[in-house]
């Protein structure tokens, strides 16, 4: 069976915690933050864990078995 090739674009936004849970950040926090509120803005700084629906897909695109 061939190698699993990494998806780099999700290796980028994706990391590994100590735990061995993936970690991503918050859609929408880049641009148009003029409109939002100061808590919003603040709320979208934080990272989340990859929901356990999404964690096989990801694990894939990572290379990860």
């Amino acid at each position: 069976m061939p190698k699993l090739k990494t998806h780099k674009a999700t290796a980028k936004r994706i990391k590994r915690r100590g735990s061995g849970l993936l970690k991503r950040k918050k859609a929408y926090g880049t641009h148009k933050l003029g409109k939002r509120s100061t808590k919003r803005k603040r709320e979208l700084r934080k990272n989340l864990p990859v929901v356990a629906a999404n964690l096989e897909n990801v694990r894939r695109s990572l290379g990860m078995k």
